[in-house]
């Protein structure tokens, strides 16, 4: 009996030993990430800082370990003396250290870390002492005007299912500090009205606070406004929990250039203008009708290639001019055709063959290795930017440089030879020596799904060259949590000019959709209907949100991203150069393609090269990113719209809008009706038509006033931007 007593008492002491004892793992690598050690500024840079090197953002802590114990003999250890140890007199500066102060000799981190190197520095168990999850309190975080705080507390639970405060030890920040700023103590200050979102990270774990500061203006009562589908729904309970009330419907004149531009990329003509605003039928049908229309319009299927031409960079550069126009061809197909994205995508991750018989084969040929390759693939289609994650894990998300590689092995055995044809590239699968290797023990990486799906398991992996059929069917599967929605996403941010995700190639858990409800719903919406595109912009563009006027209110003018109302957009390069020529009755002179081609119908942006379409942001297609294309304004692209070749050409063209106007005979008020219609879709108002009159019966020739005066309606807001 007495054995037995005397062995329970030693192993009590022994596991009260063993919960005091103070290890890496648990207690002294959130040290180091909170001091800022493992920062990229600090030893966590891809060189380290004096010769010393640590994992970036600890995101390797058996690395940090074995460099802080053997790295130059462990000379930053004193067992026999802890106080003397450098890792304790670099930070407290006893002994010089370039980063500076990190922390004091009486602090919690000093004595931790002490007592870890007076207990032989414990490494600690992976199984137990590892970060599984974090739980924050509050989960959202809503103030009723600014000037309030919130204090967030950051739980951490161990795989072996214990917790811990580590509020103190926790990196918790603000995305839009001026909203919601963050002290050291983890207290979120409200600053000022809007919306921000917590990033709160500890030990390579990320979860996220929404923070709402509200508008405390008194006085606001929500006005309900006709909802046309799910999506004015799921915008109406956002913003009436956030006291913003929206915009009403924009006229029809502004509704109908809009969805012109941003479905087909052109203008509509006077006599569509004419036609639509004389329609007696309720404004809701006769838009719906008007859509449909122009989803079915050729004009539509070139606008919609020029966009996938950018993403996918078809570009002669690496496809040759024979290539460039047949992969141009082989997007235009599928887009007339209406062929669902998934199976679109299917075939371009699948292609074998021929490039000139397999148009879709292009696709690797601008991509050649399998690591740019799976890049492109995540970014295009699942909006996840693996790039960060080749040399370390992923600094602000769950990736790590593991499923980089894992990834990049279903790419690995493609190969690209040359074909028989001038020109042509022969896309197989190589039988040998395709083995993608990891670079830090240079081990073969077999292949792996970046996450798991419903359906993952019913897609096996073969262990052969074959293996990329297998990554084809997961990166287009339904249960895929990316593909649906990234694209959802990509294309809803194409008619509000970003999208509910921004940037919509970024798509990660510290940056979340600003409606989360929204996206699913669009996300779910596109699935049902078997990734359909053309029934994914017909719900947003029928949508009362997307109708919405540019105008604001008292209560939605500081709105930037709750699509409360519409902004203007500037008009794309294409747009620009295809309104110019629909508003004067011209046509751009491209070379090495048939005269009556429109900007949208230009095969690759070395048609034209250095012209006008390049001038105002033209994208290379060096780069699947959106923001290659630029949308800003710039003193050579205002330079070109006041004296330019393109525009004072086409506004003096002899065989152009105004020189038949004038030839027609019709009277001065039939020319400025025409000039308005062709180059900002509206009629001009009685003011704006009476002082055109009185400028055209001035001295100079109506012609040459004309001229004048379409001149100045191609360099006005009215035209250069969608409203």
């Amino acid at each position: 009996m007495r054995i037995l007593l005397l062995a329970a008492t030693s192993a009590a002491i022994a596991a009260t030993a063993a919960e005091n004892t103070t290890n890496f793992l648990r207690d002294v690598a959130p040290i180091l990430n909170k001091a800022g050690c493992t920062s990229g500024p600090c030893h966590g840079s891809a060189k380290g800082k004096n010769g010393f090197k640590l994992s970036l953002r600890g995101y390797d802590p058996q690395f940090d370990y074995e460099a802080l114990l053997y790295d130059l003999s462990g000379r930053r250890f004193n067992r026999a003396d802890p106080a003397q140890s450098l890792m304790l007199a670099k930070p407290t500066q006893q002994v010089a250290h370039q980063g500076g102060l990190r922390f004091e000799k009486d602090t919690r981190y000093y004595k931790t870390i002490y007592n870890w190197i007076a207990q032989g520095v414990p490494y600690g168990d992976p199984n137990k002492d590892a970060v599984e999850s974090l739980q924050v309190q509050p989960k959202d975080i809503l103030m009723d005007q600014p000037g309030l705080a919130q204090t967030v507390k950051v739980t951490a639970v161990y795989k072996d299912g214990t917790t811990r405060d580590v509020t103190a030890d926790a990196n918790v920040e603000s995305n839009v500090p001026d909203v919601a700023k963050v002290s050291d103590e983890a207290k979120v200050s409200g600053e000022r009205i809007g919306e921000a979102t917590l990033l709160v990270r500890y030990q390579g774990k990320f979860t996220t606070v929404p923070v709402t500061i509200l508008n405390p203006k008194p006085g606001f009562t929500w006005k309900a406004l006709p909802q046309n589908n799910f999506v004015d729904e799921l915008i109406d309970a956002k913003l009436k929990k956030l006291k913003i009330q929206p915009t009403g419907l924009a006229s029809d004149a502004a509704f109908l250039r809009r969805v012109t531009l941003d479905l087909t990329g052109q203008t509509p003509s006077p006599d569509a203008v004419r036609a639509f605003l004389a329609d007696p039928t309720p404004t809701k049908l006769k838009r719906q009708k008007t859509i449909e229309k122009l989803l079915a319009s050729p004009a539509y299927v070139d606008h919609w290639t020029v966009k996938w031409g950018d993403l996918l960079q078809n570009n002669r550069k690496f496809l040759g001019e024979k290539g460039a126009f047949g992969f141009r061809e082989w997007i235009r197909a599928s887009l007339a055709a209406n062929k669902p994205w998934d199976k679109m995508v299917h075939e371009l991750i699948a292609s074998r063959g021929s490039s000139y018989d397999n148009p879709a084969a292009n696709f690797y040929r601008i991509t050649k290795d399998a690591k740019p390759a799976m890049e492109k693939t995540t970014q295009v289609f699942l909006g996840v930017r693996m790039v960060c994650a080749q040399c370390h894990d992923h600094p602000f998300e769950k990736w790590t440089q593991n499923q980089y590689y894992e990834m990049s092995a279903f790419l690995s055995p493609v190969g690209v030879r040359a074909g028989y044809e001038v020109g042509e590239d022969i896309v197989y699968d190589q039988r040998a020596n395709y083995d993608m290797k990891h670079p830090k023990d240079g081990h073969v990486v077999a292949p792996k799904f970046l996450v798991a799906t419903s359906g993952a398991n019913n897609i096996p992996i073969p262990n052969d060259e074959r293996r990329r059929d297998a990554y084809a069917d997961w990166l287009t599967s339904k249960t895929n949590p990316f593909f649906a929605r990234s694209t959802a996403n990509r294309v809803w941010s194409y008619f509000f000019g970003r999208g509910i995700i921004d940037p919509v190639d970024d798509i990660r858990a510290s940056n979340p959709p600003v409606n989360p409800e929204l996206l699913d719903a669009l996300t779910k919406d596109f699935t049902d209907h078997n990734f359909d595109l053309r029934n994914l912009m017909r719900v947003i563009v029928n949508s009362r949100t997307y109708q919405a006027g540019i105008e604001t209110n008292e209560w939605n003018s500081l709105d930037t991203e709750n699509f409360s109302h519409q902004f203007p957009r500037r008009l794309s390069a294409e747009q620009l150069m295809d309104g110019v020529a629909a508003a004067t009755g011209t046509r751009p002179a491209f070379p090495e393609v048939p005269p009556d081609t429109t900007a949208s119908q230009v095969p690759d942006p070395h048609v034209g090269k250095e012209g006008f379409l390049d001038v105002f942001g033209r994208p290379s297609r060096e780069s699947p990113c959106e923001c290659e294309r630029r949308t800003d304004f710039s003193l050579p692209q205002a330079l070109n719209l006041v004296n330019g070749r393109t525009i004072s050409s086409s506004v003096a063209d002899p065989k152009g809008r105004i020189a038949k106007l004038i030839l027609s005979g019709v009277d001065d008020k039939k020319v400025v009706e025409d000039l308005y219609l062709s180059a900002i879709g509206r009629i001009p108002t009685a003011a704006e038509s009476a002082s055109a009159v009185q400028y055209m019966a001035g001295q100079g020739g109506r012609a040459s006033r004309a001229q004048d005066l379409l001149w100045a309606l191609l360099n006005s807001k009215a035209f250069l931007y969608n409203h």
